[in-house]
């Protein structure tokens, strides 16, 4: 049994409620490699997973939440608690989709066997089904690691916004050739050490269909191609939740005026006293 929540209208709180198991996956995901694009997009609390769940193969906790949760100027001070409370949350209000968890900066570069204490005590505290880590070739003998003793593992190539101090800022990669075909071979690397998928994220549009011919697990691109096996966005940006949209995003909805809206109708509401009305209070009984 897996759990999902429904709404009761009595107290408009919701409620967790057994559901027959539906989830998608690890190797469901894998075999979907060339064929239908995968749908992936970031979620971080229960509401957001559980609308997102039933149109998504894949719902990523990613380590964005620093940004767009937290505030913060990068997601280098991101924890491993911050990701397994907000990973947690996930898994609650999903029963669809494969939940993945960002293993944060410093979780696990150190070695493959602090990689595996990481990455257990997420899986352990979340429920959650793989987690995903950044890096080429040199984290290839972690992927494998992992995977090897049942930690399915997502990689991720190009921009790694957890290096944005050695990069130098959140630039597209690949535009030399020196660079490209690094970009290429830390993608081979990480797919033959055993990935089951892999984001390939800010890139030149060569590299990603060039990476997707290359590795046989399907490729995920977010500022990358059409011609990845799937895409993935931070679901605040494609709904139009901040005023800068970055140039790999499409809004879909423009959510922030739709709440700023809604918020400034609220406010004339109270302060001149239409709101609450006979609707919203309580008589006394007869």
């Amino acid at each position: 049994m897996s759990t999902t929540y429904t709404l009761d209208t009595g107290t408009s709180r919701a409620n967790p409620t057994p559901t027959p198991m539906k989830r998608l996956t690890v190797p469901s995901i894998r075999r979907r490699k060339g064929g239908e694009p995968l749908v992936m997009l970031t979620a971080y609390t229960v509401r957001m997973a559980q609308l997102l769940d039933p149109h998504c193969d894949l719902l990523l906790v990613g380590d964005s939440l620093g940004q767009v949760i937290y505030g913060l100027p990068s997601t280098v001070p991101v924890t491993l608690d911050m990701m397994a409370a907000h990973g947690a949350a996930v898994v609650r209000g999903s029963y669809h989709a494969v939940v993945v968890i960002d293993m944060p900066f410093g979780s696990y570069e150190q070695s493959p066997e602090k990689a595996f204490e990481s990455a257990a005590f997420l899986l352990k505290a979340t429920g959650a089904a793989a987690v995903k880590l950044e890096g080429g070739a040199a984290m290839a003998p972690t992927v494998k690691f992992l995977s090897e003793r049942g930690i399915p593992v997502m990689g991720h190539v190009g921009l790694t916004p957890q290096a944005v101090n050695q990069l130098g800022g959140y630039g597209a990669r690949g535009r030399t050739q020196e660079e490209a075909a690094k970009i290429i071979d830390d993608a081979v690397a990480v797919d033959r050490a055993g990935a089951f998928a892999m984001v390939i994220e800010g890139v030149v549009e060569p590299i990603a269909v060039e990476i997707t011919r290359s590795i046989d697990c399907p490729s995920i691109g977010i500022g990358a191609s059409a011609h990845c096996d799937g895409q993935v966005l931070v679901a605040e940006d494609m709904l139009g939740m901040f005023e800068r949209t970055p140039r790999f995003v499409k809004r879909f909805d423009d959510m922030a005026g739709r709440i700023s809206a809604a918020v400034q109708t609220y406010a004339a509401d109270v302060r001149s006293r239409a709101f609450p009305g006979p609707e919203q209070t309580y008589a006394p009984k007869d």
